[in-house]
């Protein structure tokens, strides 16, 4: 496992955006990334955007695929069903 800290995580979140960018740089893959912000405790920055979500979730209401609004963001389809879907919970 890479040694690396909370604050040089962060760091890295902030320059690379994703966990999959952060671990080819590390040479790990995403999910060690992904284990290494919980266990420190930072919120993935994708789950931390409430506009980004609210516009997704609108869009899907205005009958856009998820393959479109995928495209519209950058995400994937799966990320986009699982915004959708949170949003539903929350009600």
């Amino acid at each position: 496992m890479v040694k690396i800290n909370k604050v040089q995580l962060i760091h890295l979140q902030k320059k690379l955006g994703t966990d999959e960018a952060i671990g080819a740089k590390l040479g790990v893959t995403r999910q060690a990334v992904q284990q290494m912000r919980k266990r420190f405790g930072i919120v993935s920055r994708w789950a931390s955007n409430p506009q980004r979500n609210k516009k997704i979730r609108a869009l899907s209401k205005a009958g856009k695929s998820g393959a479109e609004i995928a495209r519209k963001f950058g995400l994937s389809k799966s990320r986009v069903y699982r915004v959708i879907e949170m949003g539903k919970r929350k009600k």
